[in-house]
């Protein structure tokens, strides 16, 4: 991948939901080098199901563009144990995945455990995702990522060019917030 290209374009995805909720809303930012927003999408996933790689790559296809550079997903592990896995996700779409994480943690394979007992296939799907790779950024503050199609040195460079502040890339923060938003209006029972 390219990460010198000025045009390059990262559609980031994130989620919001809350438990007892049966789906999640996701958001897709699409957001040039610039920070210039250049796309946006909407999608669900099923809160605790198996469906968020497929629900990931269906925000994708949905905007029928063909510059996205890059994928970007705030975590692996959403909407209550739903996991997107990088490698599907980049076989799916043709483009490299960078996964984003914020906390240093042991892992969750004793939380899946714990909330799905005997759930082989969750467990399965959460340790292909394997380790993930600290990596420091410009302002400061360390995040955790996991990658397909695209190496650590990259992944770290595409990471602190969407990163103005804090530890969350632009992207991101800004799929996050629209999620939050999209899912507070729907759950307050105002007109669809």
């Amino acid at each position: 991948m390219n990460t010198a290209k000025s045009g390059i374009r990262i559609l980031g995805v994130a989620e919001s939901t809350v438990r007892g909720a049966g789906r999640s809303i996701a958001c897709g930012i699409v957001m040039r080098r610039d920070l210039i927003v250049d796309g946006i999408c909407y999608g669900s996933i099923t809160v605790g199901g198996y469906d968020a790689t497929d629900s990931a790559a269906g925000l994708f296809f949905s905007l029928k563009r063909g510059d996205i550079n890059c994928i970007m997903l705030s975590g692996t592990v959403v909407s209550w144990f739903n996991i997107i896995n990088p490698d599907d996700l980049a076989e799916k779409t043709g483009l490299p995945v960078i996964a984003v994480t914020y906390e240093d943690s042991e892992g969750l394979a004793g939380d899946i455990e714990r909330h799905f007992p005997g759930d082989s296939k969750r467990m399965a799907e959460y340790e292909r995702l394997g380790r993930r790779t600290p990596i420091d950024l410009k302002t400061g503050y360390r995040v955790f990522i996991r990658t397909s199609g695209v190496d650590i040195r990259d992944a770290a460079m595409i990471c602190n060019i969407m990163t103005l502040q804090g530890r969350i890339p632009e992207p991101l923060r800004l799929a996050r917030i629209c999620a939050k938003s999209c899912f507070d209006y729907i759950s307050s029972g105002r007109p669809e």
